[in-house]
């Protein structure tokens, strides 16, 4: 049963029309709120994951729970859909089970705080703000267990819970979930920061209506959903084709041994309206590499993309959704059955951005970006230090983005526009480790016109003994190039003992035991190369060399002839870019670096590591029999 809204005073918001000057006003006042949540968050939050990186994502939304601003598209859909309870004014709601809000929030480490914005009796707007939380329990430190069979091995789950009932603190419930978690400290400071910055944004709407009137400051929502949807339509009219057109990519493994898992999606358009069909995407895992997508959230991946592609200065929000049909096959990798295991979600996700480009360039070559770094891949350190206390580290690490059409894509770099990294003096300040190493990897950027990001190598010492856990992707399939692109580098993980010896560590893996002296090199992977290698500027290779960015043997897969100094060689380079030619073979779209088939064979020769092996799904299918 749908979430019931109490709104003591019955009367609808009266449509009046919107001059463009209030109409500006109120989507710029809009936009600084949602700045200001982020501010309020980064000031009051303690944990690295979100006071230094910034992986927390708001929102504000109309009465009708539409995203107006924000980044991931509305949370609130899928919570009223869910929720069988009245929302009334002074409610807040708290949650972190992706199941109990049709996968608003992707997995249980993400706490979402819901606020109704009620005003004269009436629901005015919602704020809300989700961040992830370094450690919610479970099985091991930061809640993310590789080998977890069911959420239930994930720590705590919050069902859509009342934080606040009609204006009253539920202090016993907080008390209740934080004495699930290894780190009550962060987690009560960001749960404190989350609530802060949803009543910031509450009071801007609240001083908006106060200016303009509710009838006015709705109406102005509205319209802004409407321009949305009207350019967003011609959009997809002129860039989407009526033909079928289809793509798959994989998540290299599941931590466990098996792999790769496909995700495949068909695009086409009828009308005005564009069909996304995940048919033919394996079954779910029985590890933890499921993401629960919801198709709103999905929807809005889409909007961004296009946008950001065809047209960046369209503002996105949720406007466009009717425009978007989404299906997802029931108890596949992208829509899971209860109670499938959530934590490791990050690499199907972040694989949907290379999905979005795979479809979408096919027809338009000339808009096509090759595969980047599409994951946020985890470092999480933890144990007791000599004077008895526990540590525990989150981190994400960054990597290399894809070649563009029209550029270079930047060096290690986030998936998400907004995070930032740690800074290696806050790291070395609050935890047992020193940072020897934190630099591009030169040659990992895919060669092309217009090369791929590099990946970056980041060398932890570790001062006190304690285990590690590591979640990344791309170590078996490569992030493929485009329109005669290579593909950039993968992903490696390399423990270096004291005597020097070295382990070649599992790019997902959990309890890997470190003791004091131990460094761990942990190398990201590139992004894939746009265009013929052979079509960059030589001097431009060059600079790279001198740089450190490009190594002079790296230079030759460009056709560059230059020494250590980054001098070139004209003559020689001419000499080899016109042998490289005798010898090309035709340009591709798509160049994947070889078949599923041919990376199995030569995956242990490559990564140092055996290949995965094929994946099989008997737990639920027994299930579902």
């Amino acid at each position: 049963m749908p979430a019931r809204i109490v709104e003591t005073n019955p009367k609808p918001f009266t449509p009046v029309p919107i001059d463009p000057v209030t109409l500006d006003i109120i989507e710029n006042a809009l936009r600084n709120a949602r700045i200001e949540m982020d501010a309020t968050l980064t000031r009051t939050a303690m944990s690295p994951g979100i006071r230094e990186q910034g992986d927390a994502f708001p929102l504000i939304a109309d009465h009708k729970g539409r995203m107006i601003v924000g980044q991931f598209g509305s949370f609130i859909d899928g919570f009223l859909k869910a929720y069988d309870g009245e929302i009334e004014d002074g409610d807040m709601i708290f949650l972190s089970d992706p199941y109990s809000c049709e996968g608003a929030i992707s997995h249980a480490n993400d706490w979402l705080v819901l606020l109704p914005v009620f005003r004269s009796g009436r629901l005015v707007a919602w704020t809300a703000m989700f961040g992830h939380q370094s450690d919610i329990g479970g099985k091991v430190a930061g809640s993310m267990p590789i080998d977890a069979s069911a959420i239930f091995e994930e720590g705590v789950r919050i069902p859509p819970v009342k934080l606040w009932a009609r204006g009253v603190y539920n202090a016993d419930l907080v008390k209740l979930v934080m004495h699930q978690t290894r780190k009550p400290d962060w987690c009560a400071a960001d749960l404190n920061a989350l609530i802060a910055s949803c009543r910031v944004a509450a009071r801007r709407v609240q001083e908006m209506c106060d200016r303009f009137g509710e009838d006015v400051y709705v109406s102005a929502t509205e319209a802004l959903l409407q321009r949305n949807y009207r350019a967003m339509k011609a959009l997809i009219e002129s860039s989407v084709s009526e033909d079928r057109v289809t793509f798959e990519d994989y998540v290299c493994d599941d931590g466990v041994g098996y792999g790769p898992y496909r995700i495949r999606c068909a695009m086409w358009r009828e009308g005005s309206k564009v069909i996304l069909d995940f048919e033919g995407t394996d079954p779910q895992s029985d590890a933890s590499i499921n993401f629960y997508l919801n198709e709103n959230m999905f929807k809005m991946f889409f909007g961004i993309y296009m946008i950001m592609v065809f047209d960046p200065a369209i503002l996105f929000n949720d406007g466009f959704y009717d425009l978007i049909e989404v299906r997802i096959p029931e108890g596949s990798l992208l829509k899971p059955r209860f109670p499938a295991a959530l934590s490791g979600r990050t690499h199907a996700l972040g694989r949907i951005f290379d999905i979005l480009g795979g479809l979408l360039g096919q027809r338009t070559p000339e808009f096509l970006c090759a595969a980047g770094f599409s994951s946020s891949p985890h470092l999480m350190y933890s144990g007791r230090d000599s004077k008895g206390e526990w540590f525990q580290l989150f981190q994400i690490g960054f990597g290399g983005i894809p070649g563009k059409p029209f550029g270079d894509g930047p060096d290690g770099h986030s998936l998400w526009p907004g995070f930032t990294n740690v800074p290696n003096e806050f790291l070395e300040r609050y935890f047992p480790l020193r940072i020897e190493r934190y630099e591009a990897l030169a040659d990992s950027g895919g060669p092309g016109k217009f090369r791929g990001g590099n990946g970056i190598k980041m060398s932890y010492r570790f001062l006190e003994p304690g285990t590690v856990s590591i979640h990344d992707d791309r170590w078996f399939t490569y992030p493929w190039g485009v329109n005669g692109g290579k593909p950039g580098a993968r992903a490696r993980k390399v423990l270096e003992r004291p005597d020097g010896t070295t382990r070649i560590l599992p790019n997902k893996a959990d309890n890997v035991r470190v003791e004091a002296g131990d460094i761990l090199h942990f190398i990201t992977w590139g992004g894939g190369g746009w265009g013929d290698p052979l079509e960059r500027d030589p001097a431009l290779v060059a600079r790279e060399v001198r740089q450190g960015l490009v190594t002079p043997e790296g230079a030759r897969r460009y056709g560059v002839v230059c020494d250590a100094e980054g001098r070139l060689d004209p003559r020689a380079t001419e000499a080899l870019r016109a042998e490289l030619r005798k010898r090309a073979t035709p340009n591709t779209l798509f160049d994947f670096g070889g078949t599923i088939e041919e990376l199995r064979a030569r995956c242990e020769a490559e990564t140092g590591l055996p290949p995965p092996k094929p994946p099989v799904w008997h737990q639920f299918r027994q299930a579902a029999e």
